[in-house]
């Protein structure tokens, strides 16, 4: 399946053609920051990211003049929320098994008018303009929806953790990049060992940066053992990362205390590719929101001016 690297001409709009209630998707930070489509929300410091959810997918409905279906991630309450917005401005939820049931098909003819590597070409142009809060935010959101539609394992779902992890590693988390991209390399070395060195050489320059000792050790232990894998397979020709894997052994014998110096940053990359659904150990399950849930139903008439 072939995307295009720039956004939609006509504003991120789905196709006019495209199948009847082809999802659209928004995500919500844990500190509020709203996602919908791929773009980050200008909430005015005032509105709340349930209504302005509420009005950008009703503006959707009525450009299309029919129902919109959406799928929301809410991670200040740990939900996924399945929506139906009228073009009336009405909306309401309903539950999982109400739902046009998924499948590769419906999954394509989403991911075809809201190509997943559009919105990677956003998230590093905002990377390149030094805004690597409204980057990571948009890298979060694409990550959590390719992983909830196609799996942790699938190669988009992959990519777009990493670059999550990266984006984490330039914001100066390094605890929260070192989870991310030990997960993708967890992943790899579990789904395709020939491919894992370089995921576990980026995992190892995160966790060269942490400090917190009881972190280090656990985490630490965990890339020695990929590291060791690798070894006995024979995958590690890079010179590079023979160092790294000594660099591991080397701090764990020394209890963590030495922090040896970052190594290079890695390039973004992203490509397609199916692979099984699992989800991955650190990430947070999400509840599915009932029917009737409040924050996302309203009556028919109210529109973005009287919201």
């Amino acid at each position: 399946m072939t995307h295009s690297l720039t956004p939609r001409d006509e504003g991120n709009l789905p196709a006019l053609g495209a199948a009847p209630l082809i999802r659209l998707d928004a995500y919500v930070a844990e500190d509020g920051s709203t996602v919908v489509n791929g773009h980050l929300l200008d909430m005015g410091g005032v509105r709340p990211p349930n209504e302005a959810i509420l009005d950008a997918v009703a503006m959707f409905a009525r450009t299309l003049g029919a129902p919109v279906a959406a799928t929301v991630i809410d991670r200040t309450v740990q939900q996924v929320a399945r929506l139906r917005v009228h073009p009336d401005g009405s909306s309401r939820t309903i539950a999982d098994e109400d739902d046009l049931p998924p499948g590769r098909e419906r999954t394509a003819a989403e991911e075809a008018a809201f190509p997943p590597l559009a919105r990677v070409e956003r998230i590093i142009q905002h990377a390149q303009r030094e805004e690597l809060h409204a980057a990571f935010v948009l890298a979060s959101a694409l990550r959590e929806h390719l992983t909830l539609r196609r799996g942790a394992e699938d190669e988009l779902s992959l990519e777009a953790r990493a670059i999550e992890a990266y984006l984490a590693y330039l914001r100066g988390d390094h605890m929260l990049s070192t989870v991310l991209a030990l997960t993708v390399a967890r992943i790899r070395c579990r789904t395709d060992l020939d491919r894992a060195a370089p995921d576990v050489a980026r995992a190892t320059a995160a966790w060269q940066r942490l400090w917190d000792e009881g972190q280090v050790a656990t985490r630490g232990q965990e890339l020695l053992h990929m590291w060791e894998r690798l070894s006995a397979a024979g995958l590690l020709q890079d010179p590079s990362h023979h160092a790294m894997a000594q660099a591991v052994r080397t701090r764990l014998a020394h209890g963590g205390r030495s922090v040896p110096p970052p190594s290079a940053p890695v390039a973004l990359t992203a490509g397609p590719g199916p692979a099984p659904d699992r989800l991955a150990p650190e990430d947070k399950p999400l509840k599915p929101a009932r029917r009737g849930l409040r924050r996302f139903t309203r009556r028919a008439g109210r529109s973005p001016e009287t919201s």
